[in-house]
Parts: C-alpha cells; structure tokens; sequence
C-alpha cells in the first residue's frame, strides 16, 4: 500500500484532469450512477479511497452528508478544498477510525482492487454501518480485455510515465462470483453484482466514441466484456 499512497501523491495535483475532459466527465459520472443507485439519499455516507471527493460531492448534492477517507495526504487535501462542508482523513481500509454502526451507506469507487486485505476492509465496512445500511463497490473486473492491464502498466512504469493509475500496484480484478463471496462471507445480504463501463476512459477518441454508443447494449448482454464490476449489499436489521 505504500506505494500506491506514493503514487496518488504525486499525481494528486493532476488527479482531477483526468475527469475534466468528456471522456472523464462521463467514465466517472456513469460508474457514479451505478453506485449511487444502490444507495440509501438523504444519509450519512463514508467514501472509502476518495480520492479529492468527486463521489463524496456528488453525494452531499443529492442531499446526503458524507466523509471521505484516502490512504493518500496529497488527496485528501484536494478533497477538503473541494468539499469543505465535509470531513475528511488518512486512514486505511483495514482499520477504519469510526464507531460502531455510525454510517447510513458505504461506497467505493476504484479503490476496492488495491486493497490487500479484502476480507478485513468488509468487515470493518460491515462494523461501521449501521443496521440496515447499504455499502456499494465498483471496482476492477477481471474480464479478456483487463488479462493484459498490469502488462501495460508495467511498461509505463519502467519508462516513468507519471499518469494516474498507471504503475503496477498488484491490484487484483474481480470475478462476479469472487466479489459476491467476500459481500456474503463479511456477512451482507441482499448482495447484487453487476458490471459496469466498457467505455474506459483511456481509450482512444474514436474507439472510446464508439464504445459509448455500445455500452448499454454491453452492459446488458455482454456484462463479462465491462471494465468493472459493481457490487452492493446490506448489513441486516438488527
């Protein structure tokens, strides 16, 4: 985790570029969607890897309260200035520094797949929900397309390409299956997955144009070729 905290504090400067273009603008408000439709509104949210506060602005408009942690101090910062009204810290998912059942709703967007203990970042999820509150996690997919990610980044890590989320962190990509287990095993239930986004981001205009148009059609039909998977579940009432 070490280096990923290195490698958000550098780019945490150019972090919010890579969502100021269409392309951005789009890739993240369409996984936004995706998590804040399995959300309770009007609630009191914790955004576990926040990043500088994108989700956790989207949230407080809807009308909601929300505090952002990040394992990154570059982060959090651009967070505070973004989102001032809500609090903020550094902080790791294994442990995280709240009391029992204090959130309404729990969310994660890109960040699930760094984290090295998977098991213990749900069960504190599970602890500092309350009864009956809903957690929903949008994260890497394994899929045929994603085989060959950490390849990529690989190389531009060795050539010294500083862009966001480029760099081999060990990050794991999720089955369906795999991620509804942990959901069940860490106790929620009324556990959904689905997935989400084949137009990434990083792809070319042209083809990222073209996977725009095709992705409801992916989505529905062809989930297995989505970028990410999008999981979401509940801590029973007590």
């Amino acid at each position: 985790m070490k280096k990923v905290q290195q490698h958000y504090d550098e780019v945490a400067d150019i972090y919010d570029e890579r969502y100021d273009g269409s392309r951005g603008k789009y890739y993240h408000g369409h996984i936004s969607e995706h998590v804040m439709s399995e959300l309770p509104k009007g609630g009191f949210l914790l955004d576990v890897g926040c990043g500088t506060g994108l989700f956790v602005q989207r949230y407080v408009t809807e009308g909601g309260r929300a505090f952002g942690l990040d394992i990154s101090p570059g982060m959090v910062r651009h967070g505070r200035q973004r989102c001032p009204e809500s609090g903020f810290c550094v902080g790791t998912a294994d442990v995280l520094p709240f009391k029992d059942a204090t959130f309404d709703a729990l969310a994660s967007l890109l960040a699930f797949s760094y984290v090295p203990d998977a098991e213990g970042m749900l069960r504190e999820c599970y602890r500092v929900l309350k009864p009956g509150g809903r957690i929903a996690v949008c994260t890497l997919s394994r899929t045929v397309f994603t085989s060959i990610v950490p390849l990529v980044y690989q190389m531009g890590e060795k050539v010294g390409l500083k862009k966001v989320g480029v760099g081999y962190f060990g990050e794991h990509y999720y089955t369906n299956a795999e991620i509804t287990g942990l959901f069940r095993e860490a106790g929620f239930t009324d556990v959904s997955v689905g997935r989400c986004s084949f137009a990434h981001l990083n792809l070319a205009d042209p083809v990222f144009n073209l996977a725009r148009k095709v992705e409801p059609f992916v989505e529905e039909n062809l989930p297995y070729l989505a970028y990410n998977v999008c999981a979401a579940g509940k801590k029973p009432e007590d």
